[in-house]
């Protein structure tokens, strides 16, 4: 990786010292990303390991606010699947999966609202806001930001209802854009309302997609716990995938669609979408590697999987 030097890459776990001369030069390589990002809309969507890890929350914290005072308008997506399943274990209310969703009852659904928009959110806008008066913590339902609509599983090709799950089927941004012109951050939780009067869990790679196209934001960026998207999942043999996908186009993308895992399909899709429905591209980054929005913004290597449209590949 050129540009920004990181422990990983040193085979360390503190951070690089580099001289003048090489912080010069990773200041020189993000100048033509800056100027081309500058007063462009991104929207992260935050979750994994870089949720968790309280070193890597406060870096993504801090990667926020460069954004901003960078010139771009970072708006943060976030779910919560971790907090969520030890909020249900310390309560006893037990969930299933079924064909890769949560099971939620209304009872499971009150603590899914009360620990995304009452616990995540806040933690999210309170590491943020250690730099300033810049995070503004809203959630789906917030001036009817998201509206969706409940969502059945298939299984052996049967619709199954899975509860209070939900698909969104309509977007208005304009209290997230009236934030972003007064030079705030929003961070928006995955919940959502329904027509018919339901509260909705709502998958967080989905909200994220549909917010970058309604916002006509200029890129996306999904954080992961793997390195992106790789040629050869599952692995043959004993070792590990080896083929890292760095770039590929729609087209290519709906093809592989049907094979990917279940963890991974939600993130592609999300990306598929954002790419099909304006947003000029759209990455799925490891959440794991500090600072890895900057590096996937300012440098030009860049990493993870970028998802380009049909005409720009």
């Amino acid at each position: 990786m050129t540009g920004l030097p990181s422990a990983a890459a040193a085979g360390t776990t503190g951070p690089v010292l580099v001289g003048p001369h090489a912080k010069a030069a990773v200041l020189i390589e993000a100048l033509p990303w800056l100027e081309r990002f500058r007063g462009r809309t991104v929207v992260v969507k935050y979750g994994g390991n870089a949720m968790t890890d309280e070193e890597l929350r406060r870096g993504f914290a801090d990667d926020m606010v460069f954004l901003l005072h960078a010139g771009l308008r970072p708006v943060v997506v976030h779910g919560g699947g971790p907090q969520i399943n030890a909020h249900l274990d310390r309560l006893g209310i037990e969930t299933g999966f079924t064909a890769g969703l949560r099971v939620t009852t209304p009872e499971a659904m009150q603590v899914v609202r009360m620990v995304l928009v009452g616990q995540v959110n806040r933690d999210v806008v309170g590491l943020i806001n250690r730099h300033g008066p810049f995070a503004v913590g809203m959630s789906g339902e917030d001036a009817h930001l998201f509206t969706a609509e409940r969502k059945y599983a298939e299984v052996g090709g049967e619709r199954v209802d899975i509860g209070q799950v939900g698909e969104i089927v309509k977007v208005l941004p304009g209290a997230v854009q009236a934030l972003l012109d007064d030079g705030r951050i929003p961070v928006v939780s995955s919940v959502a309302r329904g027509e018919d009067g339901e509260i909705y869990n709502v998958n967080a790679d989905t909200a994220a997609a549909a917010l970058a196209v309604a916002l006509g934001a200029g890129k996306l960026v999904v954080l992961t716990d793997v390195e992106g998207l790789y040629a050869d999942w599952p692995p043959s043999g004993d070792g590990g995938p080896t083929k890292l996908i760095s770039r590929l186009t729609a087209g290519e993308l709906a093809e592989m669609l049907p094979a990917l895992s279940s963890g991974m399909a939600p993130k592609m899709e999300a990306c598929l979408t954002a790419v099909t429905g304006g947003v000029p591209q759209a990455h799925v980054l490891d959440g794991r590697v500090p600072h890895a929005v900057l590096l996937e913004m300012f440098t030009d290597e860049g990493i993870g999987t970028m998802v380009l449209p049909e005409e720009e590949s």
